[in-house]
Order: C-alpha cells, then structure tokens, then sequence
C-alpha cells in the first residue's frame, strides 16, 4: 500500500516478506543490515557483498523502474510486545533508517483505514508503534468517517551539539545536532549565491537544491564518524504567526536524498532545539514548511530524563496498491538508481 504524508513516499509492505529473523524491532533492523555469506561479482568486475532475501525486497521496491531514488516505506514486522499493535523497519534507497516521522504518520492512517485498528467516526484513535528507536505513536483524527489528519508522538529527544563548526567548501559552519530517534546536524540556510532560489527570494526552495544537496552531503561526511548522522536540516526563517515560530526547511538525507516532507523526526529534533533556545514555550507550536509548501505543525509536550517529548502533526493519503513482481527472466533484475 502506498501512501504520501506531505508529499513524501511511504511505501508499506504488508505481505510477500521473506522471514526477518529477531526477537525485536532493533534486532531485526541489525540483522537485516549485515551482509549475506558469500559476495557477488558486481558492476567493473569487483566483488559485492551477496544481498540477502529481504536486502533484495529492499533494491526491488527503491530502484527504478518500480521505484526511484526518493522512495521510502517500511517492512511490517511484529511489534516488540502486546502493548504495540505494529512493527515496522524503515527503509530507503541506502538501507534501513532507524526513525521515520513521516512513515509513522502514514502507518497510523493506513492502520486505521485498513480496519486493523478500530477507530471512531469523528475522534481519535491510537496506534501503538515499535520502531528500531524505540515505541511512538500515531494519534489517527477522524471526522464523518475519514482520517483527516495523523499526529505522531516520537521517542525523546536530546540535544547533543550547540554551533559545532564545521569545515565546508564554502567556510566553517556552526551546525547544531539532536538525536530524535535518528540524529540531525541543523543549521540556518548560507545567505547569497547559489543558496538563494533564482527570482524566489527563498532559501529554502526548489532552485536552490543543486548547492543544497551536495553541501548537505558534505556535512553529514564530517560528522558521521562522531554523530552518526542520519540527515541535515537547512532551514529559514518566516514570520512568526500568532502560534509561535514559522520556518521553511529542506533535510538531506543518507546519500543525498531530499525529503519532500518537512520531516517528521527532523520537526522533532527542530522542536528541541528552539526549545531549547527559548523559542518555543507552552502552548506555542512550530509552523514547519517544506520544500514543496506542505506544512506539519509540531508542538513540545514537556521535558523528561530522556529528553524532550515532542509530537508532530501532518496529513497522509493513500496514492496506491501495488502487487509487484521479479521475472526471473528480467536481466534488469531488482533494478537500477540514476
């Protein structure tokens, strides 16, 4: 079943998986990362390592001709105990992500929506949701019978790292890094040059992509030994609405891929921070917009041991089924990445 939450892919597979082996959400991420025994001759003669069954799942859905180098989805896979009603491995065009804010919102719809979960006609339901970072949730609003909008509840969120300087080939840069269940490095958009959209005024938009993603990569190369990074977030200001703070931001991701969603757990990491700035109070809310125009708002619920408690709210719609196939007989095999 496919769905978009904000624009973003999110691929759910909910039938046809070889057997994820694990004895949790986390164990089974671990597993499904290690290379198969064995290696295959690969692309210039050089030996790759053998994919294994649901490694081969994975190419077969990321890859063209039937996916592309954006898409995102999830495996089904049972949730840690009975408290949870779903599991779920994350996973891209580059592997298996450990958090996934968009797809969690895109699960509660489709759990409500499927009739796996019960839910009223006008109220709210709870998905529970066991993640490799740990247990969210997915509050699922309903009105005259549709899910009209999807509110996730990530894991804590911790700052890890205030103005870090960074050396790029456009100057040192001070990022900030928080873990919100995957780590971010966030950092305002480089003023002038290729970094302003041609005629858009805005930093943050389509035409400024091309010098965006090949810095992001730059960043995320210098700070993943450290941090671990997942992604960066470059964000801009807007004025403020009477709620509280309004940016527009893009986050990279992985090897250079573009989130067409202002990023659910990257809203999380971005709510944390101004938090912790002073920036976002009770009561307020952050008007998060994305590359595209969509819109997720996000809101702190308060502050604990493990960090800061966040929830983000955005729509998810259904664009799809799908049943696909692999022709022994297709050369092509799982596919390619342009």
């Amino acid at each position: 079943m496919d769905y978009h939450t904000a624009g973003e892919p999110f691929r759910i597979v909910t039938a046809g998986l070889p057997p994820v082996p694990g004895g949790s959400v986390a164990e089974r991420r671990a597993i499904a990362l290690r290379p198969a025994a064995g290696s295959v001759v690969g692309v210039g003669g050089a030996r790759v390592p053998r994919p294994g069954p649901l490694e081969t799942v994975r190419q077969l859905l990321t890859r063209e001709p039937r996916g592309h180098a954006g898409m995102y989805g999830g495996f089904l896979v049972p949730p840690d105990d009975d408290e949870a009603q779903l599991g779920v491995l994350f996973f891209h065009k580059d592997g298996y992500s450990t958090a996934c804010g968009h797809g969690t919102m895109a699960l509660g719809a489709w759990a409500v929506d499927s009739g796996l979960v019960a839910a009223p006609d006008d109220g709210t339901a709870r998905v529970w949701i066991d993640v490799p970072s740990g247990r969210v949730a997915a509050l699922v609003h309903r009105s005259a019978g549709r899910t009209t909008a999807v509110t996730f509840r990530n894991v804590p969120t911790r700052v890890l790292a205030r103005k870090l300087p960074v050396a790029t080939s456009v100057g040192t840069l001070e990022v900030d890094v928080a873990d919100s269940g995957a780590r971010y490095a966030s950092l305002a958009v480089p003023g002038g040059g290729p970094f302003a959209a041609a005629g858009s005024g805005a930093r943050v938009a389509p035409g400024a992509l091309a010098a965006l993603v090949p810095l992001g990569r730059e960043i995320r190369a210098a700070l993943l030994d450290t941090y671990d990074l997942y992604g960066v977030i470059f964000h801009e200001e807007l004025p403020d609405t009477e709620a509280g703070p309004n940016q527009r931001s893009v986050t990279v991701f992985t090897d250079g891929q573009i989130d067409r969603s202002p990023c659910g757990s990257g809203t999380s990491a971005r709510l944390a921070l101004l938090a912790a700035d002073g920036r976002l109070g009770p009561g307020q809310e952050l008007r998060h917009e994305s590359v595209i125009g969509t819109v997720f708002t996000g809101r702190v619920l308060g502050h604990g041991p493990g960090g800061v408690l966040t929830e983000v709210t955005g729509q998810a719609h259904r664009t799809g089924e799908h049943t696909f196939v692999l022709d022994p007989a297709d050369l092509l095999g799982t596919g390619f990445l342009l």
